[in-house]
């Protein structure tokens, strides 16, 4: 168990005012606000499949529905006391999130995509287990791409290969690796290239998404030959330098897809992938577009990925009333300094 008390009565507080304008309860059912909510649990059994419990709030307080065969467990790793002694055990054969749904109790709950919005809201500014929770996180994973990637790697390994040892290392820090991405130079074209058989060549990018009690960390790097940082970086700190406590997550995005230009790239890039935005305990909470107007608040993570063919930069970061603090980092990684912050460069072979 790595939940703390004091931060699990701040997140009832705080979803109990949800309550008195959303109605008698709220089921939650998505991994990330069941994650959230009960302190960093570990929701899944597979990583594609859906959460194995789910959890009524009310005024009344909380109810766990969880899954017969997974509640042992979870009681004696994973629960905090107080919400283990709230466990309703469903069969396995029916699905948690159904059983919450049919419990009598539930009858005049609100499911979770009628608040989704409030509860991104009230997840959103991370509270202090949270916050030393995903620099530990941020830390290992870096660490683990690093020691990845000065294991042998070279232009004559396949993609294959290479995600096959960042994914090692991330287990062996006990982190789920959700996403794994690797491109050589021939397919640097590719925004999400999935790897595959070919060899990285001169150039390569290693992009990862790593999971620990609940939260998510995300970072880029390119390894071998190297390239001008500094345009890719300028549109990064556009979206940086507009993602302050009371801005609007909509106005920060075309702050930041405005930069393109201004950097000597096609305007229209940002239509050509996404650029990021919040993260926590979802990849991106949510993903930044022009219509996305959640407000951005104090002691929140980004994780902003701007990119064109070729480049990319990403990071995990931390935006508290001090300014930012990048947590996916690793010192021996190389970096330059970019208006005052050490941003990561691409390391030769």
């Amino acid at each position: 168990m790595v939940g703390s008390h004091k931060d699990r009565i701040e997140k009832q507080d705080r979803v109990a005012r949800l309550l008195r304008g959303a109605g008698a309860s709220i089921l939650m059912t998505s991994h990330e606000a069941v994650s959230w909510y009960l302190e960093g649990v570990r929701t899944h059994v597979s990583l594609a499949g859906p959460p194995v419990l789910a959890v009524r709030a009310s005024s009344d307080g909380d109810t766990l529905f969880v899954a017969d065969n997974e509640a042992d467990r979870l009681i004696d790793e994973e629960l905090l006391p107080t919400d283990a002694e709230r466990i309703v055990r469903v069969p396995w054969w029916t699905p948690p999130a159904v059983a919450a749904a049919e419990d009598a109790c539930s009858a005049s709950a609100v499911g979770e995509a009628a608040v989704a919005g409030d509860l991104r809201a009230a997840r959103a500014r991370m509270l202090p287990a949270e916050i030393s929770r995903y620099r530990s996180l941020g830390r290992d994973l870096a660490c683990a791409v690093t020691d990845a990637l000065a294991s042998g790697v070279g232009p004559e390994r396949s993609e294959w290969y290479v995600a096959s040892v960042v994914a090692a290392g991330l287990i062996s820090r006990g982190i789920d690796p959700l996403v794994v991405l690797v491109t050589g130079a021939d397919r640097v074209s590719y925004r999400h290239p999935l790897p595959t058989a070919a060899l990285l060549g001169e150039r390569a990018m290693i992009v990862v998404c790593g999971r620990r009690h609940g939260l998510i960390a995300n970072a880029t790097r390119w390894i071998g030959v190297g390239i001008d940082d500094e345009p890719i970086l300028g549109v990064e700190r556009a979206f940086l330098d507009a993602s302050v406590p009371g801005a609007r997550l909509d106005a920060v995005f075309a702050a930041g897809c405005s930069a393109y230009q201004r950097f000597g790239f096609d305007p229209e890039e940002w239509r050509r992938h996404h650029q990021g935005g919040p993260t926590g305990y979802a990849g991106r909470d949510p993903r930044a577009t022009a219509s996305t107007l959640d407000p951005l608040v104090v002691n929140q993570a980004f994780a902003w990925n701007p990119s064109a063919p070729g480049v990319k930069v990403e990071d995990t970061m931390l935006r508290s009333a001090a300014g930012w603090e990048v947590l996916t980092v690793d010192e021996r990684w190389p970096s330059v300094e970019y208006e005052g912050m050490r941003r990561p460069t691409t390391r030769g072979y």
